[in-house]
Order: structure tokens, then C-alpha cells, then sequence
């Protein structure tokens, strides 16, 4: 009686999440992995990876917004202890940046976490058939 034993390959888990930060297949850095601003493909055109098996509900969301928050606090914190300028100086600026820059930076985020994701094999990325 003989076990079958199934290996899989490894997964560089850094490498994935580079290539999902620039919106690429983690697994071969080529295809698209959105197919509108946050749709992630079914399938990656180039090399067939099963992409749409992500979880990344509103964790993509909670990190853009933490680190964008993080950067205003601290552009405003240096802004009123250089220069003490008018409150509505934050309005005018850190108002827009506030809406701005997490949406710019939401797909990216997205595409790090599914990256991340998929080279821990979570959520069904790990599948022996898809190995």
C-alpha cells in the first residue's frame, strides 16, 4: 500500500504581491489581473490562472485609507508647525486628497492582497488540481 504524495510548487510570496501591486497575475506578472477599476478576471489571459478565488472584501479598502490617512496627518502636523496656516488650507486641500488618492491607489491594494493570497495558497489558490 503506497501513499500518494502531492508537492506543490513554491510560491515567492513578495514576488506575488510586487506583481499584484502593479494590477499583473500573480503567478505569471503578465496578464491583467482587473477587468474593470476593481473586478478581478475569472481567468489571466496569458496564463491561465485561476484569479477570481480572492477574498479581499474590505481589507483592500481599510489599507489604502490607513495609509493615506497616515501620510495627510503627517503632511499636516509638519504644515502647522512650519507654517501655521489658515484651518481652511485643510479644507481646500487635505478634503480632496482625503477622497483622491485612496481611490487612486484601491486597485493596487487590491491587487497585492489577491497576490498575497494566492502565494499563501488561501481561499482555493491552493488547490492540488490548479498546482
Amino acid at each position: 500500500m503506497t501513499a500518494e504524495v502531492t508537492t506543490l510548487e513554491d510560491r515567492q510570496t513578495w514576488q506575488a504581491i510586487g506583481r499584484g501591486t502593479m494590477c499583473k497575475c500573480p503567478h505569471c506578472g503578465k496578464g491583467k489581473m482587473f477587468k474593470s477599476y476593481l473586478k478581478v478576471t475569472d481567468y489571466c489571459a496569458s496564463c491561465g490562472e485561476q484569479l477570481d478565488l480572492h477574498r479581499a472584501d474590505d481589507f483592500p479598502p481599510y489599507i489604502a485609507i490607513m495609509i493615506v490617512g497616515h501620510l495627510l496627518v503627517a503632511v499636516m502636523l509638519h504644515m502647522e508647525m512650519t507654517w501655521h496656516v489658515n484651518p481652511m488650507l485643510y479644507i481646500y486641500t487635505m478634503v480632496p486628497l482625503a477622497i483622491i488618492l485612496p481611490l487612486a491607489i484601491l486597485p493596487s491594494t487590491k491587487g497585492a492582497i489577491v497576490g498575497f493570497q494566492w502565494a499563501r495558497r488561501m481561499h482555493g489558490f491552493g488547490h492540488p488540481a490548479q498546482a
